[in-house]
């Protein structure tokens, strides 16, 4: 038998894991099939990802048809004829203006990708000064030492010293007055003059770039009050600074629009995505850059090669076809269109459970929701994880993040499935004390 210890997992608490392992052996549509044979109802699209459900036909046949014929093509100073096709499909998606696209193979490369074209572009313009970039608390923004230096999670950045230079402003979350809002909370704009604070005190001659998620996804669904993000864009403009939008989770779909920078009528400079691109099939990210990035550092380079950065997968020829068949579905199923209209229906679902035990605020907008709970005293995420535990003993997968729990199902969710993921969230949250 193969000893459990051996496998170092990912964001897991290895040893409760290897006590305990919850195994998946099958997937088809939304749901995880377990060793035991038993299905799991997927509420999370896979890890905010498999927008199309699991195993979709259309995707896996591209797969299977590319490796077939070219599994790998080198990346630099060579391309395969996909990566071109798929560079053009993004655009057709993106905000007006950002049109060129540099492939990567997760949400955090694409952010290490996009603050390095933010840091590039200043030093090309002759402002190299220009060094400083601006998170957000509550901010997740992928692992590498890029996006946790710009990232406001304590726990991912904690162990490790060396990151770039950074500073933040506020969180977005105001329970005590946004508390159960249904899509945009009014209350908060004001929280955007905080990035007045950090200009007066760094120089806006010193700061490159503004780096945020439209939504907070992994800090547990924090929605951006109403008018906060275009009062961000426009001191960003005033000051010469670089707006990127994460849209590694909202990116594809999941707010209904292409993007989220169209849902909240944003142009921002760049945007990085990944997860919903390939809908989880085979790893791969992006960043859209705008004209002005790309014509300063690539048409104004003084080096052959412009822009020192890639990746040995970047461009992947299965990667490459996995996105066309999964953009090809959204458009030919209409799945963008389908999570506006599921979304009103979502947000009466999930809001039913206000009145359950231990609830203290729900969250939503487009297909993506959360419910926090009171926390234990002394004990953050414990009634969190054994919310997560029951749901899955009753075949449901949701995902704790400390005592929130966070729901964004693939876009193919049925009313009647939405409805069940409540039904059994109701049931277990008021069964844990």
């Amino acid at each position: 038998m193969n000893e459990r210890k051996v496998l170092w997992k990912a964001f897991t608490a290895n040893r409760d894991f290897n006590k305990d392992p919850k195994i998946f052996v099958k997937s088809d549509g939304m749901y995880y099939t377990k060793e035991d044979g038993k299905e799991v109802l997927d509420g999370l699209a896979g890890l905010w990802c498999c927008n199309l459900g699991n195993n979709h036909r259309k995707v896996v046949d591209a797969i299977v048809n590319q490796a077939q014929q070219m599994y790998f093509c080198p990346p630099f100073q060579l391309g395969n004829d996909l990566e071109l096709e798929l560079a053009n499909e993004i655009k057709s998606l993106a905000p007006k203006g950002l049109n060129h696209i540099f492939f990567t193979n997760s949400g955090s490369e694409s952010v290490e990708s996009a603050l390095k074209m933010a840091l590039a572009y200043q030093k090309a313009r002759g402002k190299g000064n220009k060094n400083i970039i601006i998170g957000r608390e509550h901010s997740y923004h992928g692992v590498n030492f890029g996006g946790i230096s710009v990232g406001g999670l304590v726990n991912n950045k904690r162990d490790y010293n060396n990151q770039i230079k950074t500073t933040h402003i506020p969180t977005i979350l105001d329970i005590e007055k946004n508390a159960f809002s249904k899509g945009i909370p009014k209350h908060g704009k004001e929280k955007a003059e905080f990035l007045l604070d950090q200009i007066n005190l760094h120089g806006a001659e010193n700061i490159a770039a503004v780096i945020m998620e439209p939504i907070a996804g992994a800090a547990g669904v924090h929605i951006p009050p109403k008018g906060y993000l275009k009062r961000v864009q426009k001191i960003c403009k005033q000051n010469d600074i670089l707006l990127i939008f994460d849209e590694v989770i909202t990116g594809f779909g999941r707010l209904g629009t292409a993007f989220a920078a169209q849902k909240f009528g944003i142009k921002p400079d760049i945007i990085t995505t990944a997860k919903g691109l390939t809908s989880g099939s085979v790893p791969m990210g992006a960043v859209i850059a705008s004209k002005k990035i790309y014509k300063q550092i690539v048409k104004n380079s003084k080096t052959p090669i412009e822009f020192f950065h890639g990746y040995t997968y970047s461009g992947h020829p299965l990667a490459c076809a996995a996105a066309l068949a999964t953009i090809k579905a959204y458009k030919e199923e209409n799945l963008f269109e389908r999570v506006a209209s599921l979304e009103e229906f979502f947000q009466e679902q999930i809001h039913s459970l206000k009145k359950c035990k231990n609830v203290i605020d729900i969250r939503n907008l487009g297909l993506v929701g959360a419910v926090q709970l009171k926390s234990y005293e002394n004990s953050i995420g414990k009634r969190g994880k054994e919310v997560f535990e029951k749901c899955y003993k009753k075949g449901v997968l949701v995902r704790p993040i400390a005592d929130t729990i966070a729901l964004s199902p693939a876009f193919i969710i049925s009313k009647k499935q939405i409805t069940e993921i409540i039904r059994v969230l109701r049931e277990v949250i008021n069964q844990v004390e």
